[in-house]
């Protein structure tokens, strides 16, 4: 396992990015609405981040073992599907979904990670309580990635979060390193055993990044090789920061 350690110089990139980016995400949320469609979403992120001289770093990206690069800057999945899904003209957006909008941006040959899940309209009681649930299991998580501890403490506060809640917790996917490639070592389950994994240190840069199913922690994987949804068609969400590991509190790179 090769874990960076960032430089001051480049942790400063990473802030003016992540910022950069939280702007952006938040911009794109605020565009949810029944009736849009993900193409559109899409396309004004890609807009947004292009116009401040920045890269959306999802377009064209093809990781190892993918048969096709994604083919759009914004992953946007709704409601059964947990991550990256593929914007589309004809996906269009009903009152009362849950829509995931997970973002990278590339600034200054540098990456962020952020994702969020909105509301369209006005949601069920169930959806809300998915959404918030899911966004405080993020902050639990993060509160626990304090130089010192491990990386087993991260997946274990939010696993005993959440298991209160009866959520199934997505085990095949997870958070992990950020900055000088998209994906770095380490691998940050949401789950998992407290004191054990790689030590946390300062300078660590990592994205953690909780996705919580309203039934199962199963999922599957579309004919389109990237869309993950959840194997018995439940409600899932997902909520991401990039941050940095410090002597004490970490702190959250993607804010405004």
């Amino acid at each position: 396992m090769a874990i960076i350690i960032k430089t001051k110089e480049e942790i400063e990139i990473l802030r003016e990015g992540g910022k950069r980016l939280a702007t952006v995400l938040y911009k794109v949320g605020e565009m949810v609405k029944p009736g849009i469609s993900t193409w559109e979403l899409d396309k004004y992120a890609e807009k947004l981040i292009k116009d401040m001289g920045d890269y959306p770093a999802s377009l064209h990206y093809r990781p190892e073992g993918a048969d096709t690069p994604f083919p759009a800057s914004l992953c946007v999945s709704i409601n059964n599907e947990v991550v990256h899904g593929i914007p589309n003209k004809n996906k269009i957006l009903q009152e009362g979904d849950i829509v995931s909008l997970d973002l990278l941006l590339r600034h200054k040959n540098l990456f962020t990670d952020m994702a969020i899940t909105v509301p369209v309209g006005e949601v069920s009681s169930s959806s809300k309580k998915l959404l918030k649930v899911t966004e405080d299991a993020l902050m639990v998580g993060i509160d626990a990635a304090r130089g010192g501890n491990r990386i087993g403490d991260i997946g274990h506060a939010i696993e005993s979060f959440a298991r209160k809640y009866k959520y199934g917790i997505v085990e095949v996917l997870s958070g992990h390193g950020v900055g000088k490639a998209i994906h770095e070592d380490p691998y940050v389950p949401n789950f998992g055993k407290a004191g054990t994994g790689a030590k946390l240190v300062p300078g660590m840069v990592i994205a953690i990044e909780p996705m919580l199913n309203n039934g199962t922690k199963n999922v599957t994987l579309d004919k389109d090789g990237w869309t993950f949804r959840t194997a018995d068609g439940k409600r899932s969400a997902h909520f991401e920061h990039t941050i940095l590991i410090t002597e004490g509190e970490p702190e959250i790179l993607t804010k405004i």
